[in-house]
C-alpha cells in the first residue's frame, strides 16, 4: 500500500457507484472520489458526536489544503465500494486523513491522503487556528482511536 496507516480499526462507509459518479465510459469520475472522501470524513465526525454542520454554525471550517489520490484500479458503474478511513495524528496545523477504497472482493481500488486545517470565519475574514477548541480536540482524539 502507498500510505502508512495506524494499527487501529478504520471508519467505514459503504457506497454504490451510481451513474452520476461515472464518466461517459462508466468509470468512476475523479471528482466523485472527492465527494466520497468528504462524505467519509463527515460521517466519522457524526459518529463521534460532532456533526460537521455544528462546526459551521460556530464559524469553524476544515478546508482541504492538500490531497493525493493513487488510482490503483478503475471503479465501475454498479460496483459496491467500502471506504476505510483513518484520522491520523495532527501534523502542526494539518490533520491528515488516509482513505482506501475497496471493492467487494477486498481489492484496494484507490488510496487517498487528505490534509485539512481548522479555520474560523467571521465578518473580519478567515483565520487559521493553531489551537483547537477543547471540545473539538476531544472529538479529533476520538477520531484517531477509530470506531469503538
Amino acid at each position: 500500500m502507498v500510505f502508512q496507516i495506524p494499527d487501529i480499526p478504520p471508519w467505514r462507509i459503504e457506497k454504490f457507484v451510481l451513474p452520476q459518479d461515472t464518466d461517459h465510459a462508466g468509470v468512476m469520475w475523479h471528482g466523485s472520489y472527492l465527494n466520497w472522501l468528504e462524505e467519509a470524513r463527515v460521517d466519522a465526525l457524526q459518529k463521534v458526536g460532532l456533526p460537521y454542520y455544528q462546526l459551521s454554525l460556530e464559524g469553524l471550517e476544515m478546508p482541504v489544503v492538500s490531497l493525493d489520490i493513487k488510482y490503483l484500479r478503475s471503479i465501475q458503474h454498479g460496483e459496491e465500494i467500502c471506504l476505510e478511513s483513518w484520522c491520523l495524528k495532527r501534523q502542526g496545523v494539518r490533520w491528515p486523513w488516509v482513505t482506501r477504497f475497496f471493492n467487494k472482493n477486498n481489492e484496494c481500488m484507490a488510496e487517498a491522503i487528505v490534509y485539512l486545517v481548522l479555520v474560523s470565519r467571521n465578518e473580519s475574514g478567515i483565520k487559521l487556528l493553531k489551537k483547537v477548541p477543547d471540545y473539538l480536540s476531544n472529538a479529533l482524539k476520538n477520531l484517531q482511536l477509530g470506531p469503538a
